[in-house]
């Protein structure tokens, strides 16, 4: 059965670049994301990990845990590190987690439950492990995007979902295409027009289900 949006994520407990982790307990009362790649030492794949490494600020403002995942082991995880690092100009400050028996690649339903890696394995092998998961405080969740192995992802993209997302699960709103913060945001149908006006001030009536407006202050 694969993941679907608000089920709860699964529970794992793995070895990681900064030491073992019960992933739960690792999320605690935080925003998370669990981003995923096929093998150490790709090209596409160390540049994605050198641009979330320099949006360690962008994480800490919006009280966001990130943590990697590969099918390797650690030792060759602080090997990579070396060149992440290098690559990005700066410390890699998330753990990577090494999934060698690919339990939580299993688990997250980014591999068959059979699959296995043979021996000379290429990144052609787990192909499917290029995903990235945004979970919420309440471990479910609430995006999920899958990449092929020659698109890098893109993280600024990221950023505008968690920030649409955090907004829209605090405020009881949805966001329309390309929003970014400060930006209007979509009055839900629940909501009548005098009790949307009375929560928001002034409402944009685009259509009688289509209504904007700024969120207060």
């Amino acid at each position: 059965m694969s993941l679907r949006i608000n089920d709860v994520v699964p529970d794992f407990e793995a070895d990681t670049s900064q030491g073992p982790i019960r992933f739960h307990e690792w999320i605690g009362d935080s925003w998370a994301i669990l981003f995923s790649h096929p093998k150490d030492f790709t090209p596409v794949c160390t540049t994605e990990f050198g641009a979330v490494a320099r949006l360690n600020e962008e994480w800490q403002k919006r009280g966001t845990k990130v943590i990697g995942i590969s099918v390797d082991g650690v030792e060759e995880h602080k090997q990579w590190i070396g060149d992440i690092a290098s690559y990005a100009g700066c410390d890699v400050g998330f753990p990577i987690i090494a999934d060698e028996d690919l339990k939580v690649a299993k688990l997250f339903d980014m591999l068959p439950a059979d699959a296995y890696l043979p021996d000379g394995r290429t990144p052609d092998d787990s192909a499917t492990v290029r995903a990235v998961f945004i979970i919420g405080p309440d471990k479910k969740l609430k995006l999920a995007m899958i990449y092929p192995m020659n698109v890098g992802r893109n993280f600024a993209e990221v950023v505008r979902a968690l920030d649409a997302l955090q907004t829209a699960n605090g405020q009881g709103v949805a966001t329309p295409a390309d929003w970014t913060i400060g930006q209007d945001v979509i009055v839900p149908l629940s909501l009548s027009d005098e009790a949307a006006e009375a929560k928001f001030g002034k409402i944009e009536k685009v259509f009688p289900y289509l209504r904007k407006a700024k969120l207060p202050g």
